[in-house]
């Protein structure tokens, strides 16, 4: 099959590979550049746990003066993986989405328990601190990365979609929906793309597309990519 993955450089290197392994065509198409922002000082002492629901919150954290034993709080193994490589042991994932997250929260950290830190892009699907600040938690949101559409498809790649129809396109949040959809516009690729499964992180970033000629539409959590293509 011609599998699309469409998440930045480093973070697709694992995913290309097993595709290849498994004798697939694959095409990088990097939908967003991820950016780092500054954030002020931050005294990890009055706070007992982090929040991550990327590897890109990770890539920009300053980790200087985090304490290693501190609670770190992960939407998916991938992202537990990524800040245990940076020496924090004590860490704990959900299965791969934001209301998994939420409710792994909710069972193994009482309101009372402490302050809790969340590092985010600027643009998120799901506000996760309003969540658990609604349910009584407090939580300070930190934004340490930024997420901007890449506007251009590069040529060789434009003429390799064409060339081998796409068989399967991974699309891994609503801002990269909301790119791509611009993209195939752009550049004409509509009736390249209607034998193509698409496959979204999250309703909201399929909902995005939805209105465009696809195979199937569906949803899966990081890590079932591999998974996926036994289903069409």
């Amino acid at each position: 099959m011609h599998i699309i993955i469409t998440r930045p450089d480093e973070d697709s290197l694992d995913i290309i590979s097993k595709f290849k392994i498994l004798g697939h065509e694959v095409t990088h198409l990097p939908l967003l550049n991820i950016k780092k922002i500054c954030y002020e000082k931050i005294n990890f002492l009055n706070y007992k746990g982090l929040i991550f629901t990327s590897t890109n919150a990770i890539k920009f954290l300053e980790i200087k003066n985090i304490p290693k034993n501190i609670l770190c709080f992960c939407v998916g193994e991938r992202t537990e993986k990524k800040i245990r490589s940076l020496g924090f042991l004590n860490t704990i994932s959900a299965s791969g989405n934001v209301e998994a997250l939420k409710e792994l929260i909710l069972r193994t950290h009482e309101k009372n328990n402490g302050k809790l830190i969340y590092f985010s892009s600027e643009t998120i699907t799901i506000d996760l601190d309003k969540l658990l600040i609604n349910l009584g938690y407090s939580v300070d949101r930190v934004i340490n990365y930024s997420a901007e559409p890449i506007e251009y498809i590069d040529s060789k790649v434009e003429e390799k979609i064409k060339a081998n129809l796409p068989d399967i396109i991974y699309i891994y949040s609503e801002k990269s929906a909301i790119n791509l959809k611009n993209l195939i516009k752009k550049y004409s690729l509509f009736d390249y793309l209607i034998n193509c499964n698409l496959m979204c992180i999250s309703e909201k970033s399929s909902m995005v597309l939805s209105n465009l000629k696809w195979k199937k539409i569906f949803i899966f959590n990081p890590g079932e990519e591999e998974f996926l293509l036994y289903k069409i």
